[in-house]
């Protein structure tokens, strides 16, 4: 994997580059759509491609691990053939899973015992057999297994569970040397800056994870209840830290706003589930706001959907019908919404992108973020 470090914003620590796989170049920043299990919900391959265009999109271990299973996978020859898509993929680690699995799983210095949400059945991740799961899985990115801490989290929690990480970093690492490449294209490991919202922990954490010297870092633990403010002040110190010449993935976030302060901050990458989960609720995400599409005032606004024309869907259908396909329980609806959300994430940091490699990116966002925060 190669990045290349375009251009770095003079008034901010945004920056615009590429990163180069096997699989092909992805433009940075970028919003990488979530697809759990293979799929993003709602969403045809055909569509993604030609509508949503993401230059590469997220897989998760813990799903795939469990369903289709590995040696699906295998026989498939890995997830982008299984899925049909030839662009890129990142894996995450399963360690945000086990961290919502509160309740159903024990934490050891070996592992991860938890239950399956599925049928009950025991499982264990190490940080060996997860560099083996997503070998098979068959991600570009894959990431180092980690523990996500939760918020609020006690201190010396943070730090034990910070240098556990570390550990399974390093195990990681060694395990991976000895497991062979499955597909014939490679992968790149990205190790996880942990420590809560702990400045100390996380100037820990982000030089340990420098040190490493992988192709890419990740920043993990933040987007779990803290407030925005803490989130960006943790980015901030560790994007202090982290190598210029390597991307940095802010795992998780967020809503649009999150996205561009933390652009602002020097992220490259991120990832988030919200685009894609609000549109099923109704929510949908524009320039100018946020809209509730199931309130009555939409009920004969046969405008389109987002005036500025963003994806394809905005100028097909009025707010109206969606309202109406909403009220009806109509399944169309919850895929134009989709389109339309994941469509909105990816204009809005290929804006970004624009406006960094222009030169104007500060006053930009800051026009972006007053016109988002309203309700519609």
């Amino acid at each position: 994997m190669k990045f290349n470090l375009l251009k770095s914003d003079t008034e901010t620590k945004a920056r615009a580059g590429t990163i180069s796989t096997d699989h092909g170049v992805i433009e940075t920043p970028i919003f990488m759509p979530v697809g759990t299990v293979g799929s993003v919900k709602g969403v045809h391959q055909r569509e993604l491609k030609n509508e949503i265009n993401p230059d590469i999109i997220l897989g998760n271990t813990y799903h795939l691990y469990l369903r289709p299973q590995t040696d699906i996978l295998e026989k498939a020859g890995g997830l982008h053939k299984f899925m049909n898509w030839d662009r890129n993929i990142l894996t995450d680690s399963g360690g945000y899973q086990v961290y919502s699995l509160s309740a159903n799983r024990k934490i050891k210095e070996e592992g991860v015992k938890f239950k399956s949400h599925i049928d009950g059945s025991y499982h264990v991740f190490t940080p060996e057999n997860v560099m083996e799961i997503q070998r098979s899985i068959g991600a570009d990115i894959i990431m180092a297994f980690d523990e996500c801490t939760p918020y609020p989290c006690d201190y010396n929690y943070a730090k034990r569970s910070m240098h556990m990480t570390h550990r399974w970093l390093d195990r990681c690492v060694e395990h991976l040397k000895k497991v062979p490449l499955k597909y014939g294209y490679n992968q790149s490991l990205f190790p996880i800056v942990q420590g809560s919202t702990y400045k100390d922990l996380r100037l820990q954490s982000a030089e340990y994870i420098a040190g490493i010297g992988a192709d890419g870092n990740a920043i993990g633990g933040l987007s779990v209840g803290e407030p925005a403010e803490e989130m960006y002040a943790m980015t901030e110190v560790v994007t202090g830290i982290l190598p210029e010449d390597k991307p940095r993935y802010l795992m998780g976030v967020g809503t649009p706003i999150n996205i561009l302060e933390n652009i602002a901050l020097g992220i490259d990458m991120f990832d988030c589930v919200m685009p894609t989960r609000n549109a099923r609720n109704g929510m949908l995400f524009t320039a100018y706001g946020a809209i509730n599409i199931k309130n009555e005032k939409w009920k004969d606004d046969f405008s389109p959907i987002d005036d500025m024309g963003i994806t394809f869907v905005d100028t097909d259908y009025s707010k109206a019908y969606l309202r109406h396909l909403f009220s009806v329980n109509e399944l169309l609806g919850k895929q134009i919404a989709t389109i339309h959300n994941l469509g909105f994430y990816l204009w809005l940091v290929r804006e970004a992108r624009k406006h960094i490699l222009a030169g104007d990116f500060l006053v930009w966002k800051n026009n972006m973020v007053k016109q988002m925060d309203n309700r519609l």
